[in-house]
């Protein structure tokens, strides 16, 4: 929908308008279609908007309501805004336009901080109140949109959508956060929040409400926290019931993030999950739906695309479908841009892939649906059944997902960034909360609220907002993770993960798509390094940058450069990628 910043000040102090102007300047591509800023009473906001619901100026941002005395900046989609309207008209409240912005605004005047729990969608928001002073912040409960902020000298904070908008701002503490270093290199380059790669930045976490009160005091709570394993009521589902429930879920999920005052299209990868979007929209009555697939050059016998699977569910639903071909002489020029347009460092190979199609998507349509979420919601990964019968569950799963263990860590970074083993005790910590009591059950929740927000769906976000392209995740619906949670994990790992969605799946979309061997893109050029991707990630790790910040002991570096190839992380990403990124990404962005 939009990209938001503003900055919050305190003890009579002034917000500097001209640094929340430079972070709105960064975030144009997330909303090209105008600009809004308001600055009173301390603070200042601004927003850059894609117009997505009520095409109208009255939908403009900040939004002010003088009555009411709040004003408003907010990225993401309410999916039930109209229900909540109609409640709101009921209570007595009047309305001057016709989206979510003033929904939210006005359900979070009549229900007070327990609104958010109403909302069905995906949101980051700032909210003021003009009377006392206080500002409330809030991330939907599975981080889809982003929030990222940093403290003030002389006390407040400035916020942005993403953290890029934070350094334009200037006054951040740029060094790298040794936390942040350790998650990066070993829990598979997630950094959770509120972490980021850098000291002076931080992320709200999502499910999170925090608040700022005049005198400078902040609370934080969190609002959601879905329970695994089956409920009372559920003992005696059959795995039919499952997947009736999970069937009802995803057609409410689908329709929902049809509503839109422009057109919604879907990212059609040819696998189950996106696959069985398209079949629930067909069946929810959508008709001339476009759909958007991506494909690469063969690696070796392996092929580089699954158009033979998309056309399948093109045919079968008569979409309007595109095949996006991707040929090796566009991956090289457009990695810097899309280095640029990633918000943290991001490893996945695929990620340049997404960016390329978000930006052939975006000539077509505003808005896409996709099959995000999927495989940490349903047990789709390789690394779940290790843990089934798991009688160590921190260490089994540290084992079959971290790149590295913490003493090789110790070797490959400078001494001055060895110390706690941050990961495990993320893992441990999150592990030892109450609403999950089996090992597999942990580990699908901490995937789900953990790593799925800070790699898979800040992925998708950012490559789709670089092109001002919304994507919606039906699968990250809360109500269908809720369901997902108490389905017995053993009806979710069998056969290869996700079986429940697989039978459930049957009935919609043709067992060819659902019984074929699990596919992914391939990008050699990121997995292998040679040419001038090898030389990209030489130049990196050897510039007067690089090495005045150093990150890497200097034999672990020379090592990777002299064996580029040789050196993967167990879940088969490149280890000399993974550092140069980082270095890339930190010169990239000026730190």
């Amino acid at each position: 929908m939009c990209g938001i910043c503003g900055e919050i000040r305190r003890q009579g102090r002034e917000p500097g308008l001209a640094a929340v102007e430079r972070m709105a300047r960064v975030l144009t591509p997330r909303g090209p279609d105008g600009i809004g800023v308001v600055a009173r009473n301390g603070v200042a906001f601004a927003q850059r908007r894609l117009k997505i619901l009520d095409l109208s100026e009255h939908a403009e941002q900040p939004m002010v309501d003088s009555e009411l005395g709040l004003t408003v900046v907010y990225n993401g989609e309410i999916y039930n805004f109209r229900e909540l309207r109609r409640e709101l008209e009921a209570a007595g409240y009047r309305f001057f336009s016709s989206g979510d912005t003033e929904v939210l605004l006005k359900a979070y005047h009549h229900w007070g901080e327990r609104f958010v729990e109403r909302l069905n969608g995906m949101f980051a928001f700032v909210i003021h109140e003009r009377d006392t002073g206080r500002v409330v912040i809030g991330r939907d409960r599975l981080g889809i949109k982003p929030l990222y902020c940093t403290d003030l000298e002389g006390g407040g904070i400035r916020f942005a959508s993403t953290l890029p908008a934070l350094l334009a701002a200037g006054g951040v503490a740029t060094d790298v956060d040794p936390v942040g270093l350790h998650y990066y290199m070993t829990f598979h380059s997630v950094v959770p929040a509120p972490h980021t790669i850098l000291e002076g930045v931080r992320k709200v976490p999502p499910a999170t409400l925090v608040t700022l009160e005049p005198d400078g005091r902040r609370h934080e709570r969190t609002y959601w926290a879905p329970r695994y394993g089956p409920q009372a009521g559920d003992e005696d589902h059959s795995l039919a019931d499952w997947q009736d429930e999970m069937l009802a879920a995803l057609r409410r999920s689908v329709a929902r993030r049809l509503i839109a005052d422009v057109e919604v299209g879907v990212l059609l990868s040819g696998g189950l999950d996106s696959s069985l979007v398209v079949g629930l929209l067909a069946e929810a009555g959508a008709e001339g739906l476009q759909t958007f697939s991506v494909g690469f050059e063969a690696v070796g016998d392996e092929a580089g695309d699954e158009f033979e699977y998309s056309d399948v569910i093109a045919q079968r639903f008569c979409t309007h479908h595109h095949k996006i071909f991707v040929g090796s002489d566009r991956l090289y020029p457009a990695l810097r841009h899309c280095i640029e347009a990633m918000a943290e460092p991001m490893v996945s190979h695929d990620v340049i892939g997404f960016y390329l199609l978000s930006e052939e998507v975006a000539k077509h349509v505003t808005v896409v649906q996709s099959g995000q979420g999927a495989d940490e919601v349903f047990g789709g990964y390789h690394w779940y059944p290790p843990m089934l019968e798991s009688t160590d569950p921190v260490g089994d799963y540290a084992r079959v997902f971290f790149d590295r263990t913490h003493e090789r860590f110790a070797k490959e970074v400078h001494p001055r960034f060895v110390g706690t083993d941050w990961s495990r005790a993320l893992v441990a910590e999150h592990f030892a909360r109450p609403g999950a009591s089996s090992a597999i059950d942990k580990a699908l929740r901490l995937d789900t609220t953990v790593m799925l927000v800070d790699d898979p769906v800040k992925r998708v976000d950012n490559m789709t907002m670089a092109w001002s392209l919304e994507a919606r995740v039906p699968f990250l619906d809360h109500e269908v993770v809720e369901l997902a949670a108490r389905v017995p994990a053993e009806h979710k790992i069998r056969n290869g993960g996700k079986h429940v969605l697989k039978e459930a799946a049957r009935r919609v979309v043709p067992a060819d798509v659902i019984d074929r061997p699990k596919g992914y893109f391939p990008v050699p050029a990121l997995k292998f390094l040679r040419g001038q991707y090898l030389e990209l990630a030489r130049e990196a790790l050897t510039d007067d940058a690089a090495r005045r910040r150093g990150l890497f002991r200097q034999e672990y570096v020379e090592r990777l450069l002299a064996e580029p190839e040789a050196h993967h992380t167990p879940l088969k990403g490149s280890e000399l990628w993974q550092v140069a990124l980082l270095e890339i990404w930190l010169q990239t962005h000026g730190v």
